[in-house]
């Protein structure tokens, strides 16, 4: 995905092949399970699956071009003497276009090797920021 992005529903955009954009979401879903370089991303795009325009389509391709510049990168885990465990969390308070819904995310580490992580839109509206922090908080715990 292009740097401060925003993909929006549009009704007048000419429409893509919802079966084909479904598969290739789908595929783009399953390797968010080893690649959570990815994950924002390709939950962004799958927010578009009833009705994908040739834009939600070209991003969700831009993701392809992606993973093959990083084809032969990846998470290596090795014995580290410091295995704390980490956690972040990160949100974007009322960034969708569509319903002013957050993103919210996070990723755990044992010591510097990532173990779980997530990006979703939250399913209500958060009034302020601290609400969503709050939320993005309890997401991560739960």
């Amino acid at each position: 995905m292009a740097l401060n992005e925003k993909l929006h529903k549009d009704e007048s955009a000419e429409k893509v092949d919802a079966k084909n954009y479904k598969s290739l979401v789908g595929c783009l879903i399953y390797l968010t399970n080893t690649m959570p370089d990815i994950v924002f991303a390709v939950s962004y795009v799958s927010r578009f699956m009833h009705e994908p325009s040739k834009n939600h389509h070209a991003t969700a391709k831009r993701i392809i071009r992606y993973l093959q510049g990083t084809r032969k990168l990846g998470i290596k885990y090795a014995k580290e003497a410091d295995n704390k465990l980490i956690g972040y969390t990160d949100n974007d308070w009322a960034s969708s276009v569509d319903d002013s819904k957050s993103t919210l995310g996070y990723l755990f580490c044992l010591g510097t090797k990532p173990i779980s992580w997530s990006s979703k839109k939250q399913r209500t509206v958060a009034l302020s920021s601290a609400e969503v922090e709050y939320i993005s908080a309890v997401d991560a715990a739960s």
